[in-house]
């Protein structure tokens, strides 16, 4: 294996000077980090990927996820203009949620993660094994 000159720093820190110089952009990323990777983000964003949806079908398609949750989740999402949510003026009120284009750019990165996962799966589980052992 061939090492990387002690000049370059290519870390996965979020912190490192490397990968983010300003301390706005840092704080940013663990933002983003802290989003997508908290229990119902991606459920949500995943449920949203083929078109707008009811808050009702998505308390469906998302199992064990609460209305509080549901709700928290979706205005997380949407304050970092990830979903969008439109009222519609009827009786009853309809609401839908959907994935902005900003949203829609998410789903790179989180193939690129699954494809990760399935590629070490084999090494990841005998990691846990040997250590729960």
């Amino acid at each position: 294996m061939t090492a990387l000159p002690a000049e370059t720093d290519f870390t996965l820190d979020p912190d490192s000077d490397a990968l983010c110089r300003e301390p706005s952009s840092r704080a940013l990323v663990r933002d983003v980090f802290s989003l997508t990777s908290d229990k119902w983000s991606m459920s949500v964003i995943r449920a949203l990927n083929a078109g707008p949806v009811r808050f009702t079908h998505l308390m469906v398609d998302i199992p064990g996820i609460s209305h509080r949750m549901l709700t928290r989740t979706l205005r997380a999402l949407e304050r970092d203009g990830l979903v969008s949510r439109t009222s519609y003026p009827e009786s009853p009120p309809r609401v839908e949620y959907e994935l902005t284009t900003l949203g829609t750019t998410l789903s790179e990165p989180v193939r690129a993660f699954i494809d990760w996962t399935q590629r070490h799966r084999s090494e990841i589980e005998a990691s846990r094994a040997r250590f729960d052992s």
